[in-house]
């Protein structure tokens, strides 16, 4: 299994309008192929290959305290050499 290596993470309160305008933007740039993400004095920049993997994920949880917790994730994968497209052949 290989290491993994955290470049970048964030986690801040905001309210849903907030996120719908910072998901229309991450939209924007996945589209454009660069993607810029900027927290304080930390940053990375993403260079997008055409073909992405998107993983979409919704779970709840009950938590004593608080009860449900709900999750969605939206989560977008790509490897330097892309993906191995399939080589599906009649003969």
């Amino acid at each position: 299994m290989g290491k993994s290596n955290i470049l970048f993470k964030t986690k801040e309160l905001k309210a849903r309008s907030e996120i719908a305008a910072f998901m229309k933007q991450l939209a924007e740039k996945i589209d454009q192929g660069k993607v810029t993400l900027k927290a304080g004095s930390e940053d990375v920049a993403l260079e997008l290959p055409d073909d992405l993997m998107l993983e979409v994920e919704v779970d709840v949880k009950e938590k004593q305290a608080k009860g449900k917790q709900h999750t969605l994730e939206v989560e977008i994968k790509w490897y330097e050499k892309g993906f191995e497209r399939g080589k599906l052949e009649l003969g």
